[in-house]
C-alpha cells in the first residue's frame, strides 16, 4: 500500500490526529485506554478474588468488555482503520445493551417479557441515533446530508437517556443502585460533552480534549460494574443468610423423638 493509499483508508477523526495517518498520532488518545485495563483489572481482581457465590456471568463479562473496550479503542486511535473502528465500537455496543437489560431485569426487576421489549426499543434507538444528521447548527437535524450531529456523540444519547432514566427510577424507589447510574450518567454527560468539543476546541488545545472522554468512561464503567458485582453477591449472600436462618429455625421447632418414644 503506498502512502497515498494510507491517507484515503485513513480515518481523520479526532483532533490530535490531524492530518497524520501514522501510528503514533494519537498518542494521548491511545494512551488513554490504559484506563479501561486498570478498570477492568481491578474489577477482574475483585470478583476473583472475593467470596465465590458472588462470581456471577454478567459481572464477570462487564469487567471483561471493560477491558475489551479499551482494546478496541487503543487498536482504533493507532490504526485508524476501518476495520479497528468496529472493534472500537463493537464492545461498547454490547456493553450498553447487556447493562441495560441486566439493570431492568436484576435491579428493577421487570418481567422477561418487558426487559426484552424495551432492550429490542434500546437497540434500535442505538441503530437510529447515529444516523442523525445535522446541518450548519449542530443541534438541529437535518432531511438529508448533513453530518453527524454532536460531532457523533448523538450516537450515545440513548444511553444517556437510560442511565439517567433508569438510575432516575430506581432512585425513586429507594434502591441503592439508583445513585449510582445517576451519578455514572452525570460522568457520562460530562465525558460526552468532552468528546463533542474534540474538534470545535482544537486551535486552542492542539491535543483535543477526546482523552477525557476515555478516562471519564472508564471510570464511569467501573463504577456501573461494581454495582452490578454488589447488587449480584448482595442479594446472594442475603438469600443464603435467610435459608440458613430457616433451617436452623426449622431444626429448633421440630419436636424431639426420644427412643423411648418410638412405637
Amino acid at each position: 500500500m503506498t502512502s497515498s493509499d494510507s491517507v484515503r483508508t485513513t480515518i481523520f477523526a479526532y483532533c490530535e490526529r490531524g492530518v497524520d495517518p501514522g501510528l503514533s498520532a494519537e498518542p494521548l488518545n491511545a494512551a488513554s485506554n490504559l484506563a479501561f485495563i486498570v478498570a477492568g483489572a481491578a474489577l477482574l481482581h475483585a470478583m476473583v478474588t472475593g467470596p465465590a457465590q458472588a462470581r456471577r456471568a454478567v459481572p464477570l463479562g462487564l469487567a471483561g468488555l471493560v477491558m475489551l473496550i479499551g482494546v478496541g479503542s487503543f487498536l482504533f486511535h493507532t490504526t485508524a482503520s476501518r476495520w479497528a473502528a468496529i472493534a472500537d465500537v463493537a464492545p461498547i455496543g454490547v456493553f450498553m445493551i447487556v447493562y441495560f437489560a441486566f439493570a431492568l431485569r436484576v435491579f428493577a426487576r421487570l418481567p422477561v417479557l418487558w426487559v426484552v421489549l424495551l432492550t429490542a426499543g434500546f437497540m434500535v434507538a442505538l441503530w437510529a441515533a447515529p444516523q442523525v444528521r445535522c446541518g450548519p447548527n449542530v443541534l438541529m437535524p437535518v432531511a438529508g446530508g448533513g453530518r453527524a450531529c454532536l460531532n457523533g456523540s448523538v450516537g450515545y444519547m440513548p444511553a444517556l437517556i437510560a442511565l439517567l432514566g433508569i438510575g432516575g427510577w430506581l432512585a425513586v424507589r429507594r434502591h441503592p443502585a439508583g445513585r449510582v447510574l445517576i451519578a455514572a450518567g452525570a460522568v457520562f454527560a460530562v465525558s460526552l460533552t468532552f468528546r463533542t468539543l474534540d474538534r470545535t476546541l482544537c486551535q486552542q488545545t492542539v491535543v483535543g480534549t477526546h482523552f477525557l472522554w476515555h478516562l471519564l468512561n472508564a471510570l464511569m464503567l467501573y463504577f456501573l460494574t461494581r454495582a452490578a458485582h454488589r447488587h449480584v453477591y448482595s442479594t446472594n449472600h442475603s438469600s443464603s443468610g435467610r435459608v440458613a436462618k430457616e433451617r436452623a429455625v426449622e431444626r429448633t421447632t421440630r419436636p424431639a423423638t426420644s427412643s423411648g418414644d418410638r412405637p
